[in-house]
């Protein structure tokens, strides 16, 4: 039964492209420069298509939503007997053995029925020592291959023919996969041999089997742990979800609706039955991953996308890297279109060529937003005439539309993506998608594979990627010059009677600047990505245990909140247990910095780590890289794009602070007697220090003082002369800190210091 939300959706996307089409069509038969000569006919006509083809591209996405949950398939469960074996393929072609380490490490702890049914390789067409020696380590098989002529399809069809499972789970290099992940799909293959009956699933008699649902592929999101470049260069890794979460998470999902479904080349298991059936992986293509879906969907067989994040990895780190995979991706998928005739072929069903359709002209979405960004310029800047229409037409036809439109898009993405997102993206990738979408249209191919470098480079230049953000100047510069020249002179009604090429230009203007700030980078410090996690953690120092709770996990470091301050010092190793309900790892370190935790109450202390042994190495990948990343997953909503524009100006002109702070530095607020009559107020605590004011000798002319504590333990206290910056708290050096840690006295200190006195309450 369709949900009320449902419903109400649906009708809100039948009224858009009742609106849209009524609207293209007063475009089509009342706008058109007919008469207003050759070159405004000729670019009236381009933006018209831009707009038609923009809106077919739309409709086609509106319509899959609306027939999704007709074909959602509900993963069953299949007693253990029936799992069958799986060969896991991760291929690898020059990645380094620390990024393979993890995957292959988590790959090992995947969950099964019978663990001796799960074949997994390393799949190496470098042919590297190193990676041999590390399957070795792992105790898993190696396939190498070297002079590979063939790219990742040689690299797993020679993987193929050395391996006989009946499922084959695929992973790239540095795809890492949950423990959970062949739970969640190996059972989708097994749908035609059960059904579910009275609330449990049971087998079906021989009669009962369907011979015709055949699974040939199960697919999960591709997910990605580290902020995507949008994300990271305009410091929105707090706001946005990763760019390509709209595709694995909607877009791939509605197409399940079509059984178009598209293979991304890692997180999914694939049957052999198929892959053998259209022949292996194929070749004559850049893309091998969707061609290989499309071929299986023409074979037959059923390719089925789930919702539900199973693996995630890293996405790219730098502009040049980005910008070249999108091209591979924009060349490849218009080959593998030409090269299966997936738009014609009648092996495929009306709606899955219509989905193939979309994925064509998506990739003219970009020359789409060239002639949307140009045309007001053209009318503002240089008098062109392409659109023959009067203010009150335009609101008439064009506002209702555009607001039931952009409104569509916000239910269509899930909070995934917004219009104006989705035109910022088109606007950065623009300049560098338009000839490689025109060449391979034209079959002008390109046929090298590039394996796309993900590697972080810290404090790497980023001067050089301002050259990529040329183009997107000179339209700023032109849309400036068309804003200044077009509002010249006008105001009161004619302002209002502009509103809408004004509306239009500062659209785009906007873009243009994200686009700037996108190519203009981020500095980034950190080698590995920090994980939020709440675990169990458990500190030992000198013999003392103290329980507390992770804040968040890195390959390097743990962030954990304590509710009182504890001594660590920074000089010493510190030894960590780190306890889930799946892994426990040892660790050792020293604390980096301290400071409360004013959001959470209790303290922060950060450290820097590494496991002390193998065992613990494996446990602790594990316990950072086996959950959800703590990215977003929906856009915050009540970010808007001045917001944006604000804060990409303030962090690139602002300073980053950085916590120094090695010791807690505890607030006391006490007034204090040393036994040679000494008194000071104790202002805060350290540790090492006591910060105080009003220190009154009484006469004596020695530095140093004793201080007994209510319980009797003795601080010796020296004057060090020096005062905390920007202050006149004086510094009074604890000179027996060592003595008071040997006789696990220091804890003691610390509660009888914070308690108030009798008088002072």
């Amino acid at each position: 039964m369709m949900r009320r939300e449902d419903s109400k959706r649906n009708l809100l996307f039948i009224v858009t492209i009742i609106l849209m089409s009524i609207y293209l069509i007063w475009r089509l038969v009342f706008t058109l420069p007919y008469h207003q000569g050759a070159a405004n006919m000729i670019f009236g006509l381009l933006l018209y298509t831009a707009e038609a083809v923009t809106v077919f591209t739309t409709f086609e996405l509106l319509y899959q939503k609306i027939r999704m949950n007709r074909y959602h398939l509900e993963c069953p469960e299949v007693p253990a007997e029936y799992y069958p074996d799986v060969d896991v393929f991760i291929a690898t072609h020059n990645e380094p053995a620390d990024i393979l380490y993890k995957t292959v490490n988590a790959c090992t702890f995947m969950e099964y029925p019978d663990k001796n049914k799960v074949h997994i390789y390393l799949c190496d067409d470098g042919n590297r020592e190193e990676i041999a020696k590390l399957a070795e380590e792992f105790q898993i098989g190696y396939l190498g291959l070297a002079y590979n002529k063939h790219a990742k399809s040689g690299n797993l069809n020679h993987a193929l023919s050395r391996t006989n499972s009946p499922l084959i789970a695929t992973f790239d290099a540095d795809m890492i996969p949950q423990r959970t992940f062949l739970m969640k799909t190996v059972p989708y293959f097994l749908l035609s041999r059960f059904k579910k009956e009275d609330g449990g699933w049971k087998l079906r008699a021989e009669g009962e089997i369907d011979k015709q649902f055949r699974m040939g592929i199960v697919q999960t999101p591709q997910s990605f742990y580290n902020p995507d470049l949008f994300q990271f260069n305009l410091y929105a890794e707090g706001n946005i979800p990763n760019e390509q979460d709209f595709f694995s998470k909607e877009v791939n999902i509605m197409r399940n609706s079509s059984n178009a479904v598209a293979y991304t080349g890692s997180n999914t298991v694939i049957s052999r039955e198929a892959l053998e059936e259209i022949g292996g992986f194929p070749y004559n293509t850049i893309t091998e991953d969707f061609e290989t879906s499309i071929r299986i969907q023409k074979a037959g067989y059923i390719t089925y996308a789930t919702d539900e994040i199973q693996a995630a990895g890293l996405t790219t780190t730098t502009v040049k890297s980005m910008l070249k995979q999108r091209v591979r991706w924009a060349r490849g998928v218009i080959q593998s279109l030409q090269n299966t005739k997936a738009i014609v072929t009648k092996k495929l069903s009306l709606p899955a060529r219509i989905t193939y359709l979309n994925s064509f002209l998506y990739w003219w979405s970009f020359f789409n937003r060239l002639i949307f960004i140009l045309s007001p310029i053209l009318f503002a800047l240089f008098d062109f005439k392409i659109v023959n229409s009067g203010f009150w037409d335009v609101i008439v036809f064009w506002l209702p539309a555009y607001i039931f439109y952009s409104t569509s898009m916000r239910y269509l993405s899930g909070n995934i993506r917004n219009q104006r997102w989705s035109q910022v993206i088109d606007t950065i990738f623009m300049p560098y998608l338009i000839i490689p979408v025109i060449l391979e249209t034209l079959h002008i191919h390109q046929r090298k594979f590039k394996v796309t470098n993900k590697k972080r480079n810290v404090n790497e230049s980023r001067f050089g990627y301002i050259l990529y953000a040329i183009p997107h100047m000179i339209l700023l510069i032109l849309s400036a010059a068309a804003m200044i020249r077009f509002v010249n002179g006008k105001y009161g009604w004619a302002l209002l009677y502009s509103s809408v090429i004004i509306f239009w230009i500062a659209y785009n203007m906007v873009a243009l600047c994200y686009a700037i700030f996108f190519m203009l980078g981020r500095p980034a410090y950190r080698k590995s990505e920090r994980f939020v996690a709440s675990e169990k953690i458990v500190v030992e120092y000198k013999g003392q245990e103290y329980e507390a709770v992770t804040v968040d996990l890195s390959e390097n470091g743990v962030a954990f909140r304590m509710e009182t301050p504890v001594y660590l010092p920074e000089q010493d190793v510190i030894h960590f247990t780190v306890i889930s309900n799946h892994y426990k790892a040892r660790l050792c370190g020293n604390i980096k910095y301290v400071k409360k935790d004013e959001i959470e109450g209790g303290w922060r202390y950060s450290a820097l780590v590494e496991p002390e042994d193998e065992g613990s190495r494996r446990q602790y990948m594990q316990l950072i890289y086996d959950r959800v990343h703590s990215l977003p997953m929906e856009m915050n909503l009540w970010i808007t794009a001045y917001d944006d524009m604000i804060r990409n100006i303030k962090k690139r002109i602002g300073k980053t602070f950085y916590d120094q702070r090695k010791l807690p530095r505890i607030p006391v607020n006490k007034e204090i007697a040393f036994s040679n009559g000494a008194t000071c107020k104790v202002v805060n605590f350290n540790f090492n220090y006591f910060s105080v004011l009003n220190f009154n000798a009484n006469g004596n002319e020695e530095d140093q003082f004793d201080y007994n504590t209510e319980i009797g333990i003795k601080l010796t206290l020296k004057r060090t002369g020096k005062y905390r910056q920007h202050s006149v708290e004086e510094l009074l050096a604890v000179t027996n800190i060592d003595e008071l840690i040997e006789k696990n006295q220091i804890d003691q200190i610390l509660s009888d210091i914070l308690k108030t006195d009798e008088g002072e309450k």
